[in-house]
Protein backbone atom coordinates (compact mmCIF):
# COMPACT_ATOMS: atom_id res chain seq x y z
CA UNK A 1 0.00 0.00 0.00
CA UNK A 2 1.48 3.39 -0.78
CA UNK A 3 1.80 5.75 2.05
CA UNK A 4 0.22 8.52 1.35
CA UNK A 5 -1.81 9.85 4.32
CA UNK A 6 0.47 12.52 6.50
CA UNK A 7 -1.12 12.94 10.52
CA UNK A 8 0.45 15.65 11.97
CA UNK A 9 -0.48 15.51 16.20
CA UNK A 10 1.00 18.84 18.01
CA UNK A 11 1.67 17.53 21.32
CA UNK A 12 3.17 18.42 24.99
CA UNK A 13 1.43 16.29 27.08
CA UNK A 14 -0.87 13.07 25.82
CA UNK A 15 1.10 11.55 22.90
CA UNK A 16 -0.18 8.32 24.19
CA UNK A 17 -3.22 9.11 22.46
CA UNK A 18 -2.23 8.00 19.32
CA UNK A 19 -2.39 4.22 20.20
CA UNK A 20 -6.20 4.30 20.64
CA UNK A 21 -6.27 5.67 17.17
CA UNK A 22 -3.90 2.79 15.54
CA UNK A 23 -6.28 0.65 17.32
CA UNK A 24 -9.38 1.92 16.10
CA UNK A 25 -7.70 1.63 12.76
CA UNK A 26 -6.90 -2.10 13.16
CA UNK A 27 -10.47 -2.70 14.16
CA UNK A 28 -11.56 -1.64 10.90
CA UNK A 29 -9.22 -3.02 8.88
CA UNK A 30 -7.68 0.22 7.91
CA UNK A 31 -4.31 -0.02 6.98
CA UNK A 32 -1.65 1.72 8.64
CA UNK A 33 0.87 1.37 6.26
CA UNK A 34 -0.39 4.45 4.47
CA UNK A 35 0.63 6.59 7.52
CA UNK A 36 3.43 8.93 8.29
CA UNK A 37 2.88 10.32 11.41
CA UNK A 38 4.52 13.79 12.40
CA UNK A 39 4.60 14.43 16.10
CA UNK A 40 5.21 18.51 16.25
CA UNK A 41 6.28 19.34 20.06
CA UNK A 42 8.93 20.89 21.97
CA UNK A 43 12.70 21.14 23.09
CA UNK A 44 11.51 20.26 26.71
CA UNK A 45 9.39 17.12 25.90
CA UNK A 46 10.69 13.84 25.83
CA UNK A 47 11.07 12.73 21.79
CA UNK A 48 12.75 9.74 22.50
CA UNK A 49 9.65 8.24 23.85
CA UNK A 50 7.56 9.84 21.07
CA UNK A 51 9.12 8.05 18.86
CA UNK A 52 9.66 4.46 20.62
CA UNK A 53 5.48 4.93 21.05
CA UNK A 54 5.10 5.14 17.04
CA UNK A 55 7.85 2.23 16.76
CA UNK A 56 6.45 -0.16 19.08
CA UNK A 57 3.02 0.78 17.14
CA UNK A 58 4.72 -0.49 13.95
CA UNK A 59 3.52 2.90 12.40
CA UNK A 60 6.07 5.12 10.39
CA UNK A 61 6.70 8.70 11.39
CA UNK A 62 9.02 11.38 12.96
CA UNK A 63 9.33 13.34 15.97
CA UNK A 64 9.98 17.34 15.52
CA UNK A 65 11.05 19.42 18.68
CA UNK A 66 11.89 23.02 17.80
CA UNK A 67 15.41 21.95 17.17
CA UNK A 68 14.52 19.21 14.63
CA UNK A 69 12.44 22.08 13.21
CA UNK A 70 15.75 24.42 12.89
CA UNK A 71 17.27 21.72 11.30
CA UNK A 72 14.29 20.66 8.66
CA UNK A 73 14.20 24.18 7.74
CA UNK A 74 18.11 24.24 6.70
CA UNK A 75 17.90 20.76 5.23
CA UNK A 76 15.09 22.01 2.65
CA UNK A 77 17.29 24.91 1.82
CA UNK A 78 14.71 27.67 3.67
CA UNK A 79 16.09 28.78 7.18
CA UNK A 80 14.37 32.08 6.38
CA UNK A 81 10.88 30.94 6.61
CA UNK A 82 11.46 29.51 10.03
CA UNK A 83 9.58 32.15 11.53
CA UNK A 84 6.74 30.86 10.30
CA UNK A 85 6.20 28.68 12.51
CA UNK A 86 5.70 30.06 16.20
CA UNK A 87 6.94 28.93 19.64
CA UNK A 88 4.72 27.08 21.70
CA UNK A 89 1.87 27.16 20.03
CA UNK A 90 -0.92 25.05 18.32
CA UNK A 91 -0.21 26.68 15.21
CA UNK A 92 2.62 24.71 14.66
CA UNK A 93 0.33 22.66 13.08
CA UNK A 94 1.74 24.49 10.26
CA UNK A 95 4.76 22.78 10.55
CA UNK A 96 3.29 19.44 9.41
CA UNK A 97 1.92 21.13 6.61
CA UNK A 98 5.40 22.42 5.14
CA UNK A 99 6.29 18.76 5.69
CA UNK A 100 3.17 17.35 4.08
CA UNK A 101 4.06 19.81 0.99
CA UNK A 102 7.69 18.84 0.77
CA UNK A 103 6.83 15.23 0.46
CA UNK A 104 4.27 13.46 -1.81
CA UNK A 105 1.27 12.94 0.83
CA UNK A 106 -1.98 12.60 -0.82
CA UNK A 107 -3.82 13.36 2.14
CA UNK A 108 -3.55 15.36 6.05
CA UNK A 109 -4.54 14.95 9.22
CA UNK A 110 -4.98 16.96 12.10
CA UNK A 111 -5.42 15.41 15.29
CA UNK A 112 -5.40 16.95 19.10
CA UNK A 113 -3.12 15.01 21.42
CA UNK A 114 -6.46 15.70 24.41
CA UNK A 115 -9.07 13.59 22.05
CA UNK A 116 -9.88 9.80 21.30
CA UNK A 117 -11.56 8.66 18.32
CA UNK A 118 -15.31 7.89 19.40
CA UNK A 119 -15.71 4.02 19.45
CA UNK A 120 -18.63 4.44 17.59
CA UNK A 121 -17.28 5.08 14.46
CA UNK A 122 -14.78 4.21 12.17
CA UNK A 123 -12.47 7.33 12.04
CA UNK A 124 -10.42 6.46 9.20
CA UNK A 125 -12.45 5.08 7.19
CA UNK A 126 -15.01 7.59 8.10
CA UNK A 127 -12.85 10.60 7.14
CA UNK A 128 -11.80 9.02 3.94
CA UNK A 129 -15.22 8.15 3.07
CA UNK A 130 -16.24 12.47 3.28
CA UNK A 131 -13.72 12.81 1.00
CA UNK A 132 -14.58 10.49 -1.70
CA UNK A 133 -18.40 11.24 -1.25
CA UNK A 134 -20.66 12.47 -4.24
CA UNK A 135 -24.10 12.30 -3.59
CA UNK A 136 -27.08 14.42 -1.59
CA UNK A 137 -26.29 16.44 1.68
CA UNK A 138 -27.84 18.65 4.07
CA UNK A 139 -26.69 22.49 2.99
CA UNK A 140 -27.03 24.55 6.19
CA UNK A 141 -27.05 28.57 5.82
CA UNK A 142 -28.51 31.58 7.50
CA UNK A 143 -29.31 35.44 7.20
CA UNK A 144 -25.99 36.36 9.32
CA UNK A 145 -23.94 33.74 6.85
CA UNK A 146 -22.83 31.95 9.52
CA UNK A 147 -23.24 28.38 10.48
CA UNK A 148 -23.35 26.95 13.94
CA UNK A 149 -21.59 23.58 13.85
CA UNK A 150 -23.92 22.90 16.63
CA UNK A 151 -26.76 23.71 14.85
CA UNK A 152 -28.75 20.32 15.11
CA UNK A 153 -29.34 20.42 18.67
CA UNK A 154 -28.78 24.30 19.68
CA UNK A 155 -32.23 24.42 20.91
CA UNK A 156 -31.24 22.57 23.79
CA UNK A 157 -27.62 22.87 24.71
CA UNK A 158 -27.52 26.56 23.30
CA UNK A 159 -23.87 26.16 22.44
CA UNK A 160 -21.83 28.46 20.02
CA UNK A 161 -18.19 27.20 19.14
CA UNK A 162 -15.27 28.81 19.54
CA UNK A 163 -14.42 31.18 16.73
CA UNK A 164 -18.23 32.14 15.97
CA UNK A 165 -18.63 35.59 16.15
CA UNK A 166 -20.85 37.21 18.88
CA UNK A 167 -22.32 39.73 16.30
CA UNK A 168 -23.41 36.60 14.21
CA UNK A 169 -25.46 34.54 16.93
CA UNK A 170 -29.52 34.23 17.32
CA UNK A 171 -29.23 33.66 13.61
CA UNK A 172 -31.97 32.48 11.25
CA UNK A 173 -30.97 28.66 10.37
CA UNK A 174 -32.34 27.59 6.83
CA UNK A 175 -31.63 23.77 5.65
CA UNK A 176 -31.57 22.52 2.26
CA UNK A 177 -30.75 19.08 0.87
CA UNK A 178 -28.18 19.49 -2.51
CA UNK A 179 -25.68 17.49 -4.85
CA UNK A 180 -22.22 17.68 -4.15
CA UNK A 181 -18.72 16.12 -5.41
CA UNK A 182 -15.09 18.14 -4.74
CA UNK A 183 -15.03 16.92 -0.99
CA UNK A 184 -11.29 18.74 0.12
CA UNK A 185 -11.72 18.75 4.15
CA UNK A 186 -13.80 16.68 6.23
CA UNK A 187 -14.85 17.78 10.29
CA UNK A 188 -15.20 15.38 12.18
CA UNK A 189 -16.68 16.82 15.21
CA UNK A 190 -16.60 16.40 19.13
CA UNK A 191 -18.77 14.78 22.09
CA UNK A 192 -17.59 15.23 25.91
CA UNK A 193 -16.24 18.83 26.18
CA UNK A 194 -17.45 21.14 23.68
CA UNK A 195 -14.79 23.52 21.92
CA UNK A 196 -15.76 26.87 23.34
CA UNK A 197 -13.90 29.85 23.87
CA UNK A 198 -13.19 31.30 27.11
CA UNK A 199 -16.02 34.06 27.56
CA UNK A 200 -18.69 31.25 26.58
CA UNK A 201 -17.44 28.93 28.88
CA UNK A 202 -17.28 31.71 31.77
CA UNK A 203 -21.49 32.15 30.88
CA UNK A 204 -21.49 28.45 30.64
CA UNK A 205 -20.12 28.60 34.34
CA UNK A 206 -16.99 26.60 34.01
CA UNK A 207 -14.08 28.23 35.87
CA UNK A 208 -11.59 24.81 34.28
CA UNK A 209 -11.24 25.83 31.03
CA UNK A 210 -14.01 23.03 29.87
CA UNK A 211 -17.73 23.77 30.26
CA UNK A 212 -20.33 22.37 32.61
CA UNK A 213 -22.79 21.84 29.47
CA UNK A 214 -21.25 18.38 27.70
CA UNK A 215 -22.25 17.06 24.00
CA UNK A 216 -23.11 13.30 23.66
CA UNK A 217 -23.79 11.34 20.04
CA UNK A 218 -27.67 12.83 20.17
CA UNK A 219 -26.81 16.38 19.91
CA UNK A 220 -25.61 14.99 16.43
CA UNK A 221 -28.01 13.76 13.22
CA UNK A 222 -25.21 13.01 10.55
CA UNK A 223 -23.05 15.49 7.94
CA UNK A 224 -23.99 18.62 6.63
CA UNK A 225 -22.06 21.29 4.26
CA UNK A 226 -21.99 25.09 5.12
CA UNK A 227 -24.14 27.06 2.24
CA UNK A 228 -21.93 28.96 -0.48
CA UNK A 229 -20.86 32.70 1.12
CA UNK A 230 -21.68 31.20 4.55
CA UNK A 231 -19.07 30.60 6.64
CA UNK A 232 -18.23 28.67 9.93
CA UNK A 233 -16.09 27.07 12.71
CA UNK A 234 -13.15 24.80 11.26
CA UNK A 235 -11.26 22.90 14.72
CA UNK A 236 -7.93 20.96 13.64
CA UNK A 237 -8.83 18.89 16.39
CA UNK A 238 -10.56 16.04 14.82
CA UNK A 239 -9.62 16.96 10.38
CA UNK A 240 -8.68 15.39 7.28
CA UNK A 241 -8.42 17.42 4.28
CA UNK A 242 -6.42 16.95 0.72
CA UNK A 243 -3.42 18.03 -0.16
CA UNK A 244 -4.56 20.90 -2.80
CA UNK A 245 -5.19 23.11 0.23
CA UNK A 246 -2.08 23.31 1.91
CA UNK A 247 -1.88 26.75 0.10
CA UNK A 248 -4.88 28.30 1.38
CA UNK A 249 -4.27 26.59 4.89
CA UNK A 250 -1.26 28.51 6.59
CA UNK A 251 -2.44 28.39 10.32
CA UNK A 252 -0.85 31.83 11.16
CA UNK A 253 1.59 33.54 13.40
CA UNK A 254 -0.92 33.54 16.51
CA UNK A 255 0.88 33.61 20.72
CA UNK A 256 3.99 34.52 19.44
CA UNK A 257 3.52 37.98 18.43
CA UNK A 258 3.77 41.12 20.12
CA UNK A 259 -0.16 41.56 20.25
CA UNK A 260 -0.37 39.01 21.95
CA UNK A 261 -3.05 37.48 19.79
CA UNK A 262 -3.75 33.69 20.17
CA UNK A 263 -6.29 30.90 19.96
CA UNK A 264 -7.68 31.91 16.51
CA UNK A 265 -5.26 29.82 14.46
CA UNK A 266 -7.57 26.72 12.95
CA UNK A 267 -10.24 29.29 13.20
CA UNK A 268 -9.11 31.70 10.83
CA UNK A 269 -7.02 29.40 8.39
CA UNK A 270 -10.76 27.67 7.72
CA UNK A 271 -12.19 30.92 7.10
CA UNK A 272 -9.20 30.80 4.60
CA UNK A 273 -10.42 27.70 3.36
CA UNK A 274 -13.73 28.34 3.26
CA UNK A 275 -13.62 31.24 1.48
CA UNK A 276 -11.21 29.61 -1.74
CA UNK A 277 -13.56 26.55 -1.43
CA UNK A 278 -16.20 28.78 -2.52
CA UNK A 279 -14.95 30.61 -4.80
CA UNK A 280 -13.41 26.97 -6.55
CA UNK A 281 -15.98 25.22 -6.00
CA UNK A 282 -15.21 22.85 -3.50
CA UNK A 283 -16.60 21.20 -0.57
CA UNK A 284 -16.03 20.79 3.32
CA UNK A 285 -17.78 17.92 4.86
CA UNK A 286 -18.56 18.82 8.46
CA UNK A 287 -19.82 15.88 11.12
CA UNK A 288 -18.69 12.25 11.65
CA UNK A 289 -16.02 10.89 12.69
CA UNK A 290 -16.95 12.10 15.62
CA UNK A 291 -13.87 11.78 18.58
CA UNK A 292 -14.12 12.34 22.74
CA UNK A 293 -12.49 15.64 23.24
CA UNK A 294 -11.25 15.39 26.73
CA UNK A 295 -9.58 18.39 27.55
CA UNK A 296 -7.06 18.98 30.29
CA UNK A 297 -8.41 21.28 33.18
CA UNK A 298 -6.81 24.91 33.21
CA UNK A 299 -7.82 28.14 33.86
CA UNK A 300 -10.52 30.07 32.00
CA UNK A 301 -8.77 32.82 32.32
CA UNK A 302 -5.55 31.99 31.22
CA UNK A 303 -7.57 30.93 27.81
CA UNK A 304 -9.75 34.60 28.26
CA UNK A 305 -6.24 35.96 28.18
CA UNK A 306 -4.92 34.97 25.09
CA UNK A 307 -8.08 35.17 23.01
CA UNK A 308 -8.70 38.80 23.76
CA UNK A 309 -6.68 40.56 21.74
CA UNK A 310 -8.44 38.81 18.93
CA UNK A 311 -11.62 38.92 19.92
CA UNK A 312 -12.74 42.27 18.05
CA UNK A 313 -10.91 41.14 15.07
CA UNK A 314 -12.79 37.62 14.88
CA UNK A 315 -15.66 39.84 14.54
CA UNK A 316 -14.73 41.07 10.59
CA UNK A 317 -11.75 38.85 9.31
CA UNK A 318 -14.58 37.11 7.28
CA UNK A 319 -15.63 40.26 6.40
CA UNK A 320 -12.52 41.85 5.06
CA UNK A 321 -11.53 38.19 2.93
CA UNK A 322 -15.11 37.61 1.55
CA UNK A 323 -14.57 40.71 -0.83
CA UNK A 324 -11.19 39.73 -2.42
CA UNK A 325 -10.02 36.36 -4.63
CA UNK A 326 -13.91 36.40 -6.84
CA UNK A 327 -11.45 35.76 -9.84
CA UNK A 328 -8.59 33.76 -8.77
CA UNK A 329 -8.55 29.95 -9.95
CA UNK A 330 -6.19 28.11 -7.66
CA UNK A 331 -6.17 27.94 -4.15
CA UNK A 332 -2.93 29.93 -3.73
CA UNK A 333 -4.64 32.90 -6.17
CA UNK A 334 -7.30 32.88 -3.53
CA UNK A 335 -5.27 32.94 -0.68
CA UNK A 336 -2.64 35.45 -2.38
CA UNK A 337 -5.63 38.08 -2.44
CA UNK A 338 -6.58 37.36 1.09
CA UNK A 339 -2.84 38.09 1.94
CA UNK A 340 -2.70 41.70 -0.01
CA UNK A 341 -6.48 42.23 1.73
CA UNK A 342 -5.18 42.07 5.28
CA UNK A 343 -1.26 43.09 4.53
CA UNK A 344 -2.10 46.34 3.10
CA UNK A 345 -6.14 46.96 5.05
CA UNK A 346 -6.40 50.16 6.53
CA UNK A 347 -8.29 48.81 9.58
CA UNK A 348 -9.96 50.50 12.85
CA UNK A 349 -9.57 47.80 14.73
CA UNK A 350 -7.79 46.77 18.27
CA UNK A 351 -4.73 45.10 17.51
CA UNK A 352 -5.63 46.20 13.83
CA UNK A 353 -1.76 45.89 12.94
CA UNK A 354 -1.76 42.58 13.81
CA UNK A 355 -3.86 41.83 10.88
CA UNK A 356 -1.60 43.63 8.65
CA UNK A 357 1.11 41.21 10.15
CA UNK A 358 -0.47 37.89 9.34
CA UNK A 359 -0.99 39.05 6.20
CA UNK A 360 3.19 39.53 5.59
CA UNK A 361 3.48 35.66 7.14
CA UNK A 362 0.70 34.72 4.54
CA UNK A 363 3.12 36.05 1.95
CA UNK A 364 5.58 34.68 2.75
CA UNK A 365 3.54 31.35 3.24
CA UNK A 366 3.81 30.93 -0.08
CA UNK A 367 7.05 31.91 -1.00
CA UNK A 368 8.19 28.92 1.39
CA UNK A 369 6.05 26.33 -0.79
CA UNK A 370 7.06 27.93 -3.70
CA UNK A 371 10.59 27.32 -2.45
CA UNK A 372 10.12 23.75 -1.34
CA UNK A 373 8.72 22.88 -4.42
CA UNK A 374 10.07 24.79 -7.38
CA UNK A 375 6.85 26.01 -9.93
CA UNK A 376 4.34 24.45 -7.19
CA UNK A 377 2.77 28.21 -6.47
CA UNK A 378 4.99 30.46 -8.93
CA UNK A 379 2.31 32.78 -9.78
CA UNK A 380 1.28 33.86 -6.52
CA UNK A 381 4.56 33.58 -4.06
CA UNK A 382 6.59 36.73 -3.44
CA UNK A 383 10.09 36.78 -4.23
CA UNK A 384 11.77 36.40 -1.40
CA UNK A 385 10.70 35.99 2.96
CA UNK A 386 10.23 39.48 4.59
CA UNK A 387 12.21 38.64 7.95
Amino acid sequence: MTQDVCVIVPTIREFECMRTYFENARDHDFDLDRLHVVLVTEDFCDTDEMQAMLDEEGVDGRVFDGSAREEWFEEQGVPEYSHLIPEASHAQTSFGLLYMWAHDFEYGFFIDDDTLPHPDFDFWGSHFENLAYEGTIESVGSDERWVNVLYQNVDEHGLYPRGYPYSAMDEEVETDEIEIDDVVASQGLWTNVPDLDAVRILMDGDLQGQAQTRTSTDDYEGNFVAERGNYLTVCSMNLAFRREVVPAFYQLPMDENEWDVGRFDDIWSGLFLKRACDVLDKRIVNGNPLCEHNKAPRSTFSDLNNEVPGLELNEHVWEIIDEVGEDAETYAGVFAAMADALAEGEFDYENAAFLNYCGEFMRDWLSCLEHIRPGSVTEHAPATADD
